[in-house]
């Protein structure tokens, strides 16, 4: 078989289209990361009454590039004791797993050029949901082994942190997901943001649209604070808190090397925001104009991407960080447990008028909810364990 019939075979606008799409899609990252670490630096300054940056740019918008240009023309110091192969290989595993993630996502129509349609999303895969969660646990590899290699044991105990906290969390994220998987019978992303393109059918609310967001609500704080716990965002930041670590995993870690690894941590963010608006905000749904109607999603889509950010960064401004064995106690006590019982209600709410008629369809499931968390709440409430043996104890020496 010769080459040039395989050659002629081969759609090279495609392929080239495809190439395109992949490198624009990561252009564009770059240069979002950028802008939010910025806003990040603005919004904080702002609350704590301080100007932020200055001097870089027009409002300091360049403080992000001339910070990496320092990082990437810094002296990277390697330790002795580190195995060099692992160390140098950690901030990559870190972040590409956040890049790969966000191939999943839709973010507008698409366009038609050169004869073929190019959706603005790079691959819509069936188990888009599944991705994103795999993704997500490939993330943890990064971290665990910047710490691992390191060779010192401030990074090792944030390695350790991490590698707990990102799998306790990633445990109530999915069971939020699930709920919505649930909800709207499909994992794929694009089929998520059309079943949020429906309206309300009650009069007065005919404009209001069914976003995950008001039907799956509770599944939305569930998803919001385990995101950020598995990004390791403030509050939840114990595998880079620096009062207990110096830096946590990174602290072995300097120049372009500690520049993936913040690279990584704000792709994650704007990854995690992302699926939250695709899932939860109707993803690029927005009010729709004649003029240039390839544009208006993708300007839906971005301004809900920032809002959601803008929350994320909100929250960092305004708690302080968990201590550590509360911030588990959450994830496992609370997260969970929520996450499960939410399954079941919206498994109810999804079948049960199937059988019963809506009102005694309600009333079950309320009463069943209220059920099950009257038997499970002394579960969770009471004290920790050994708490009251000291007690006794303490009393016993006290008399």
């Amino acid at each position: 078989m010769t080459v040039a019939p395989l050659l002629a075979s081969i759609d090279w606008v495609a392929w080239i289209l495809v190439v395109a799409r992949v490198v624009v899609i990561f252009v564009a990252l770059l240069i979002l990361v950028m802008v939010v670490v910025w806003m990040e630096r603005k919004v904080v300054a702002d609350m704590q009454l301080r100007p932020g940056p200055m001097r870089a740019g027009p409002f300091g918008i360049l403080i992000t590039l001339a910070d990496g240009a320092k990082l990437f023309f810094k002296e990277g110091i390697t330790p002795v004791t580190a195995d060099l192969p692992v160390y140098l290989l950690a901030p990559l595993a870190s972040m590409v797993p956040a890049m790969l993630a966000f191939a999943v996502i839709p973010f507008g129509t698409g366009v038609h050029i050169f004869g073929h349609d190019v959706p603005f999303q790079v691959s819509d895969l069936g188990v888009g949901i599944l991705w994103i969660l795999a993704m997500a646990s490939l993330a943890v590899y990064g971290v665990v082994l910047a710490g691992w290699s390191s060779g010192s044991n401030y990074p090792l105990l944030g390695s350790i942190r991490s590698s707990a906290q990102m799998i306790s969390y990633e445990v109530g994220q999915g069971l939020a997901l699930v709920a919505v998987v649930l909800y709207s019978g499909t994992v794929q992303m694009s089929g998520l943001v059309a079943v949020q393109a429906r309206h309300f059918g009650v009069t007065g609310l005919g404009w209001l649209p069914k976003w995950n967001l008001f039907l799956q609500f509770p599944a939305f704080v569930l998803y919001a604070a385990a995101a950020i716990a598995e990004a390791a965002r403030p509050p939840f930041d114990l595998p880079e808190a620096e009062s207990e670590l110096v830096a946590g995993y990174h602290t072995e870690y300097s120049g372009i090397k500690f520049a993936m690894f913040y690279l990584a941590e704000y792709m994650h963010m704007i990854t995690v925001a992302a699926v939250g608006v695709t899932l939860f905000l109707g993803g690029w749904h927005g009010p729709m104009f004649d003029v240039l109607p390839w544009l208006w999603p993708l300007v839906w889509f971005l301004l809900k991407l920032l809002a959601l950010i803008y929350v994320f960064v909100w929250i960092r401004a305004t708690l302080p960080r968990f201590r550590y064995d509360r911030l588990m106690a959450f994830g496992w006590k609370v997260l969970i447990p929520v996450g499960l019982l939410w399954i079941l209600i919206t498994a109810a709410a999804i079948e049960l008028p199937n059988i019963y008629p809506p009102s005694r369809a309600a009333l079950i499931i309320a009463a069943g909810t209220v059920a099950v968390v009257l038997v499970l709440w002394p579960l969770f409430t009471g004290p920790p364990r050994g708490i009251e043996p000291a007690r006794e104890r303490d009393r016993s020496r006290a008399a």
